[in-house]
């Protein structure tokens, strides 16, 4: 009987200990991994809620590029990461068409990590470099039709929507150009506005500024409406393209096994950092929506994803090794 309550009184003191340890979560700056460059959507979106969530939870969190193999090289860093809410992933669609684009991907979007919460969504816009001759998404396909195979679209990297978006306008505008995928936003847009690509489906947040400053011309976004940020340029199915719809989103997500608590501790700090005017004016300058999700529902819509996302990659042809 001695023994037996000896244990019982170790376990719960070891249970306490673990709740006392998760209740005070954070006592340690927390990483947020990011697949991509600095400067581009995702990295931008996550510097936001990495700032909210330092001045809601009273640590560090610190947002780390690892850019790479359209974000895969973060995606399975995070996976491996110990599952105690100081190391996370910001998330973007990029992870769940991966999920069929990559033939040897080494993780299950779905299985092998924790949903903490969906932060925002941002429609992709056509833009091309005004040394192009055209000014409307049809005139680009015709222009790519008298010139094939003498075309080139950037992307942020193989497998983001970005890319996706570009191989989805190439199959069903029956035009011959090539795809050129850069680490991130950024390097492509810099080489679109220097001339070595001619156009790029890219996140609004990247590339509208260089709209505004003339150095970029925009044809049209990916969304099934027109966007807040750019009333003034028609949407693909206004071009045309009636099946047309592609949004980005990005999230924070965990190594699956973390605790509960904290989970939901990320989550409630999230939602309370986009209910803020500042968040969402800073958003409405990027041309992003903040949306608020349970951790549950994100885990639902990141389902969602890889499973849309799928038959679009299978019916493009597009792979990657």
């Amino acid at each position: 009987m001695r023994r037996l309550a000896a244990t019982l009184l170790a376990t719960a003191a070891s249970a306490f200990a673990m709740g006392s340890a998760h209740a005070a979560y954070p006592d340690k700056p927390v990483r947020i991994v990011v697949g991509f460059s600095a400067g581009g959507t995702t990295d931008v979106i996550a510097r936001i809620m990495a700032k909210e969530l330092t001045e809601s939870l009273g640590q560090s969190f610190v947002v780390e590029n690892k850019p790479g193999a359209g974000s895969n090289i973060a995606t399975d860093q995070v996976q491996r990461a110990t599952p105690d809410g100081y190391t996370l992933l910001f998330v973007a669609v990029t992870s769940a068409i991966n999920q069929t684009l990559y033939k040897n991907v080494t993780f299950d979007l779905t299985k092998d990590f924790t949903p903490v919460a969906l932060g925002a969504k941002v429609p992709n816009i056509l833009v091309v470099n005004p040394q192009v001759p055209v000014k409307s998404v049809q005139e680009l396909v015709d222009y790519a039709k008298k010139n094939p195979g003498k075309l080139a679209f950037a992307s942020s990297g193989s497998g983001t929507s970005i890319h996706m978006a570009g191989e989805l306008f190439k199959m069903q505008a029956g035009i011959d150009v090539l795809h050129v995928p850069y680490k991130g936003s950024s390097p492509a847009i810099t080489d679109l506005i220097g001339g070595q690509v001619q156009f790029m489906f890219d996140n609004m947040p990247s590339a509208w500024p260089h709209v505004q400053s003339g150095k970029l011309r925009a044809l049209a976004v990916t969304t099934a409406e027109r966007s807040k940020s750019a009333p003034d340029v028609p949407t693909m199915k206004e071009a045309g393209y009636a099946n047309f719809d592609v949004s980005s989103w990005f999230g924070l997500i965990a190594p699956a096994g973390t605790p509960p608590d904290v989970v939901n501790k990320l989550n409630a700090a999230m939602q309370k950092a986009l209910d803020k005017p500042e968040v969402q004016l800073s958003f409405e300058k990027l041309g992003a929506v903040g949306v608020k999700t349970t951790p549950a529902e994100f885990g639902q819509f990141i389902k969602s994803e890889v499973e849309g996302w799928a038959p679009v990659i299978k019916a493009s042809g597009a792979t990657v090794d």
